[in-house]
């Protein structure tokens, strides 16, 4: 069976996984790069490097092993001088020998690199004496001392004999290429991801009924692509307005020119006793016509072309709790004095006022309510009246599909429409006041 990562690893993993395309991306290229790095760090240290470091040190091993053997078969202090003196010419070693000395303990010092320990393996298989090692004190030698049988020998080494220096080499030029592919990744992926976060802001403004203007197509094909689509789809949405708009406007024209004639006719009837209530009734399903065409209108023209802008939400509540008090309802305000927020001020009005006219047609008492809540403005349409059940609270935001008698059945769905637009959300709840709560939430 193939084993699996345990879920809390994986998900600790994905947390720390970069979000964004830019992190990815690099992160994709980096590790790797960092990788096969390690590996060829690994295989250079692990046999090239420590091969030339054991041969070096075998090296300077065996000459003064060479060199002990001499002194040791030589008695006469001049002849041991001489081969001391013979030694430093040929094998370029600093060498000489303290008769009667004691070798003192000294704590070894490890340092980068396995020269350290490649040449005491060495000095360990050649002598069976103590023997110390010191690498810090002189920058340009390694001091080593031997305990012999009548007397130490100090040796002064040149550390050049035994320190491979391609490894500092061979490091920075890992570490360096790394960094500086990683360098030229990041501003490459850099313009490109800056191309898509540009086409994200167009989009996302453009859904919200901004004025947005053409993309300039930059970047890799595929997001000067996405960039050109993006271009072509916003002026067929435009065109697509346009004339959805204009050909209502003309049936709305069209129909209100005989509902004009007939408000004329009917005004022009005699208001006698038999024909009176007839007349009240046919003027009331004309302005019911006609009411009715300009809710058809405002559902098909949407938000028009009203560009958003920075308008204090607060003076537009205002205004339509004092169109509802004119209209005779009860209505209570809870707004701030100030919630200045970018929207389209028209069109959230109509969008309020509808959501007001369907409460104060079921309810006695309505509170309209607003409040910032982080990076986001929440309205609120409270009513006592009977309420939605929870079962047909998202069929009323269909069109034509009116709650009540007398309605278009638009005023939810227009509402809903320019709410989606300016990227907010709009959902019916129970109302702590025993009716239906009709809440708004708007990004500041």
């Amino acid at each position: 069976m193939r084993a699996r990562l345990p879920l809390p690893f994986v998900a600790q993993l994905k947390h720390l996984m970069p979000r964004g395309l830019l992190g990815r991306t690099l992160l994709i290229m980096l590790v790797p790069l960092v990788v096969v790095q390690a590996i060829a760090l690994q295989i250079f240290y692990g046999s090239h490097l420590n091969l030339v470091s054991r041969r070096l040190s075998g090296a300077i091993a065996g000459e003064i092993s060479y060199t002990v053997d001499i002194v040791q078969r030589l008695k006469d202090p001049a002849e041991r001088e001489w081969a001391l003196q013979l030694a430093r010419n040929e094998f370029v070693l600093d060498i000489k020998l303290e008769p009667g000395a004691k070798l003192l303990p000294q704590k070894r010092i490890n340092i980068l690199g396995p020269e350290d320990d490649d040449l005491a393996q060495a000095l360990t298989e050649r002598f069976r004496v103590p023997f110390t090692m010191d690498w810090t004190s002189d920058p340009q030698s390694v001091l080593i001392q031997l305990q012999l049988a009548d007397g130490v020998l100090d040796v002064k080494a040149p550390r050049k004999r035994l320190a491979t220096g391609t490894i500092f080499l061979f490091v920075g030029w890992l570490v360096g290429s790394a960094l500086l592919l990683f360098a030229i990744a990041a501003m490459f992926m850099r313009n490109q991801v800056r191309a898509i976060r540009r086409l994200a802001r167009s989009a996302e403004a453009f859904g919200m009924g901004r004025d947005v203007p053409p993309i300039r197509p930059e970047g890799a094909s595929e997001v000067r692509q996405a960039a050109t689509a993006f271009n072509r789809m916003q002026d067929r949405i435009r065109r697509f307005l346009a004339q959805r708009t204009e050909m209502l406007a003309g049936v709305s024209h069209d129909l209100r020119t005989p509902l004009t004639r007939l408000r004329l006719a009917l005004a022009m009837l005699p208001r006698t006793e038999d024909l009176r209530d007839d007349v009240t009734e046919m003027t009331a399903d004309v302005e019911e016509m006609e009411r009715m065409i300009g809710g058809y209108l405002a559902f098909a023209r949407g938000e028009g072309i009203e560009q958003a802008e920075s308008v204090n939400l607060a003076l537009i509540l205002d205004d339509v709790a004092a169109g509802a008090r004119r209209a005779g309802t009860e209505l209570e305000v809870n707004v701030p004095a100030e919630l200045t927020l970018k929207l389209r001020a028209d069109a959230v009005r109509r969008a309020i006022t509808n959501l007001v006219d369907n409460a104060r047609r079921h309810a006695r008492h309505v509170v309209l309510a607003a409040a910032a809540q982080g990076r986001s403005v929440q309205v609120t349409v409270d009513d006592d009246g009977p309420g939605i059940p929870a079962d047909k609270r998202e069929s009323v935001f269909r069109p034509f599909e009116s709650g009540s008698s007398g309605g278009t059945g638009l005023g939810l769905t227009i509402a809903r429409d320019i709410v989606h637009a300016h990227g907010g959300e709009i959902v019916l709840e129970d109302s702590p006041m025993g009716g239906l709560r009709a809440r708004i939430r708007l990004p500041v």
